[in-house]
Formats: structure tokens, sequence, C-alpha cells
């Protein structure tokens, strides 16, 4: 746009603001006198090509699937082929989820998402006393190799990819699952999947933890080493947003925390003595998707440009594959509310078409009664439905992030990331992401905004429907799902079967061997992976990492 160009629109805009504008207000004022979004960013009344008078269309933007990546990773994005439809599922027995898994790639799932109880997340035994009345909870017990054979029987584990959402015994997980393949003569090369392993975030928000935060880093940094060597089609870490948002940070913060936690993460595997592109095109992405409609499309946007710049720049990546910021997304958990639960399906509606707008690659929407129990089959499958009528019937994914080019969209993309980009520079300052949590400094930041917004809520300066304004007295009550109380039962009968069947001396020696390669600093994932073939359970092989680097208990953050 040239000078004359500009003088002609800023005339135009001033004469609208003196005349049109300004008679409009006199008959009605704006409900408001400021406008922001959940990130506490102001938006203005009007944006206009003014507002985006320093974006280069080619530093800034590029074409799909070319650096910096801000419209896609993919030259044709939902042209080519629509997101995966990756719903999480999980609870009870291994044989109750296996049956939910079969019942939803019925429904045209099409990628797996297991969640895990609390003890199975926590790194203990479903007969640890620890785990009493929580086991096959709000996800799927698994103690053995047994276990994961029976959660993916008849899953064709060379054709479906299978996230899991496991992080401080991700490396168990993974090597149980690595088990079942070469159990059915598939070899670990072949399987594909994610696993979480994502520990900084659980010492932020999530608060999942075995061991203190440089020894987990230390075992994630053996996985990097190991899969990268052997399962070269597993996404090693799905670097989470998600519980950072969920735990009350803001969008900005979101993206900030996860690109720093990113950056920690790519350090450590050099320091492994690994290549960034080695192990760099295997690192997975994981975000909210909350209510404010365009600051989420603005944030996957940035999101996309940040990690391309920090990895080509900070890092000197040069495979393109190592620029491309892939990730899942899920509907905000958090934002259901348990009144009015009918409206948690428009609400789930709205996130999952900022996902797809924002450009993600896969998806879970959550379902509807989520604030009371885990989803029964009715209310998972209208979730479902939800993403494919986005995907078949809206006509957003007949062409490439629509709102490129938006003055709103592209004006809050570049703020979201002028201000991710002084947080990280923050964190950076403290001497990495790892510091930074041993300092506090996220947790506060994060319980500040959560304070925030509560406060906001409180004072009716943010609505939500059903909450703090449209009350109603009645309530409607909707179908729950119900945990039977024998599955805790069957789950302790089954691992006793194990442990008495078992050839002791061989998982003796498994777990001597374990207890070896950690004491001396080795890579343990070979030998986790020989552990659970003897059958060794999951307990066990975390109560060595907590006998030898001791468990973490978290200071208090003021």
């Amino acid at each position: 746009m040239d000078e004359a160009e500009r003088k002609r629109i800023a005339a135009a805009r001033k004469r609208w603001e003196e005349t049109t504008l300004r008679q409009a207000l006199a008959r009605q004022p704006e409900r408001a006198e400021r406008f922001t979004t959940l990130s506490d960013l102001e938006v203005f009344r009007l944006y206009g090509p003014d507002d985006i008078a320093g974006l280069d269309a080619g530093r800034d933007l590029g074409l799909p699937g070319e650096y910096p990546l801000t419209r896609g990773i993919h030259p044709t994005m939902y042209r080519g082929r629509l997101w995966t439809m990756r719903m999480f599922a999980g609870f009870g027995t291994a044989e109750d989820a296996n049956a939910r898994f079969h019942y939803l790639l019925g429904q045209g799932v099409t990628g797996l998402s297991v969640a895990f109880d609390m003890p199975t997340l926590m790194g203990y035994d479903s007969d640890s006393p620890r785990s009493a009345g929580e086991v096959g909870r709000e996800g799927v017990a698994i103690d053995s190799v047994e276990d994961m054979a029976l959660l993916l029987r008849d899953v064709p584990l060379d054709r479906v990819t299978t996230s899991m959402t496991i992080n401080a015994p991700a490396n168990v997980l993974l090597a149980l699952y690595v088990a079942v393949a070469e159990s059915r003569g598939i070899s670990p090369a072949a399987i594909g999947g994610t696993i979480q392993n994502d520990m900084l975030k659980e010492f932020i928000a999530q608060k999942e933890w075995i061991v203190p935060p440089r020894a987990s880093m230390k075992l994630i940094q053996d996985i990097l080493v190991y899969a990268t060597r052997d399962v070269p089609r597993w996404n090693t870490i799905s670097i989470s947003g998600y519980h950072i948002r969920e735990a009350g940070a803001t969008a900005v913060q979101e993206l900030a925390f996860t690109l720093a936690d990113g950056i920690a993460y790519v350090e450590a595997g050099r320091e492994a003595g690994l290549e960034v592109d080695a192990f760099a095109p295997r690192l997975s992405f994981f975000f909210d998707v909350h209510n404010d409609f365009f600051e989420e499309i603005a944030k996957f946007r940035a999101a996309r440009r940040m990690w391309a710049r920090i990895m080509r720049e900070r890092f000197g990546a040069k495979d393109p594959r190592s620029w491309m910021l892939r990730t899942h997304a899920q509907t905000a958990g958090v934002s259901l509310t348990a009144q009015q639960p009918l409206n948690n399906v428009v609400r789930t509606t709205l996130q999952a078409l900022a996902a797809v707008l924002g450009g993600c690659q896969s998806l879970h929407t959550n379902s509807m009664d989520e604030t009371y129990a885990l989803p029964t089959e009715e209310a998972v499958t209208l979730a479902l439905r939800t993403q494919q009528v986005i995907a078949h019937e809206s006509g957003v994914a007949d062409t490439v992030d629509p709102l490129g080019g938006a003055y709103f969209i592209e004006d809050l993309t570049n703020r979201m990331e002028v201000e991710a980009a002084a947080i990280i520079a923050r964190i950076d300052g403290m001497g990495g992401m790892l510091a930074a949590i041993e300092r506090g400094y996220p947790m506060r930041e994060i319980a500040e905004a959560s304070y925030r917004y509560q406060q906001q809520l409180e004072r009716k300066e943010r609505i939500v429907v059903g909450v703090n304004e449209y009350v109603t007295a009645e309530e409607h009550p909707i179908a729950r799902l119900k945990i039977d109380p024998a599955v805790e039962r069957r789950q302790v009968e089954r691992l006793a079967r194990v442990r008495a069947t078992r050839d002791q001396g061989a998982a003796r020696r498994a777990l001597d061997a374990l207890r070896r390669v950690t004491d001396e600093g080795g890579n343990t994932m070979p030998a986790i992976v020989d552990a659970v073939k003897a059958r060794v359970t999951l307990g066990e092989i975390c109560d060595v990492f907590r006998a030898v680097y001791g468990e973490y208990r978290e200071s208090a953050i003021l």
C-alpha cells in the first residue's frame, strides 16, 4: 500500500468516525467501555489495512506448507486429508476400554486416544494401597503387558495410530505398546502413535509426577534416544499446553509456556547427543481450544510461525519437517458447566470450529456430560458427530487458512506472538524452563491469571451462560456413565494372577538390570522393554525410579 492509499483510507476512517459512528453511538452506546479477549488483549472497534501495515506477507505469512508455516503445515491442508478425529476414551478394565475403542472406530473415529486411571498416571499398580477407590474410575487401569494386550485386542497396530495421555510412566507405557506389537509380529519401526511424555507441564500444571524435574528430564532423554533409533514413526513428546490452559492460564500464557517447554525438550535432545533434525520432526504439540473464537484461531497461527522461527533460527534445524508445529487440539474441558449441560454442545461446536479454522492436525471434542462423569456412548457419539458435521457439511475444510488476511485475525496473531515472545525471553533470562519451574514462575503466573478470571466472573465482566447469567432453577437430568465397583476387584485379581504365574527369576533379573542401568546413568528404555516382556508390572518399574531418584514433593508457591 503506497502513501497516497494510506492517506485515503485514513481520511475515510476519520470521516466515518465523525459522522456515521458518532450518530450511531448517540443513539445506542456500546455494551462496555473496553472489550478484550480472554487473555485481556484489547479488541478494538474496527480493524483495517492500517492495523496490519507492518505485516510482510512473505516474511510473516508465506504460503501453506512453506516457512514460516503460519497458513498451515501442509500445502493443501484439509482438501487433501481431513484432520484425525481422535476421541479420548478409556475407563474400567482393559476389556471395557477396548469395547469403547471398537465402538468409536465403528462410528468413524480415525485415531485412538487412551485415557488412563489415576493409579496408572501416578505409576502405581492397582493393588497399591494408594490406588484404593480409584482403579478404572477416570480412565483405564493398566498394570502389565496382559492389560495392554487386552486394551489393544483386534486393533491393527500397524495401521491405526494410538495416542496415550501418559506422562510420568510414559516410558513404561511405550514399552508395553512395543512388547504387544512384537508379540503380534509387528516391528517397532512399523507402529505409529504418541506418548504425551511432557513432564514440564506436569510440574507446571497437572501435578502428576513420580521423580523430581531433572530426573524426569533424564528419563525423557532416554525415550528420545531410544525412539529415534528403534521406533521412528512414534511421536516421542506431545508438548502440551492443554493442561496449562485448564489450570487457569490465558491463551497467551498457554502459547508461551508450551513453546518454552518445547525449547527445553529440544535442548535436552541435543544434550543427549542427538542432532536436532534426527528427533525434532517427531515432536508434536497439544493445545486447548477455549471459548474466545478468534483468539484461539490466532493462537494456532502464531504458534506455527513462532515454532518455525525458533527451530530454524535458534536451533539451526535444516529439515523443513523440524519447523512444523504439528498439533492435536482438544476442546476446553474447563469451559464445560454442570449447569444446563446441553449448552456444552454449543460450546464444544464453537471450539471445534476454531481448532479447524486454526489448522489443527487432530482433534478431540469433549462430551456434554463430562462435568458429571466419563462420557456415555450417546454423548461421545454426539461429540464425534460435531466434528463430522464441521468436516463434511460446513465447507470450512474446502480452502486453506480461510481467515488468512483478515485484518483482525492477522493483527491478533501478531499481538499474541509479541506477548508470548516476551514471556519466553523472561524464561530464557531465568536459565530456561527447568530453572523457571524450580523458581515457581509459571505456576505463580497461572495462579494470578486464574484469580483475575474468577474475579471477572464474580463481577459479571465476563458471562458464562447458565452460571452467572441466564440461570434457571429447574434441573434437567442427563444420563451418566457409572463405573461398577467390581472393576477394581477384577483388576486386582488379574494382577495377582500375573504375579503368580510369571517366571519369577526372569522378572527379578529384569528388575535388577533396570535398577543397575538407572544407578549407572545409562539409557533405561531397553531395560524397561525387557522388564515388561518378563511381566514386571508398571508399579514395580516405577518403584525402581522412586528408589534411585527419590519422590518429588512440590514446594508451596506463594
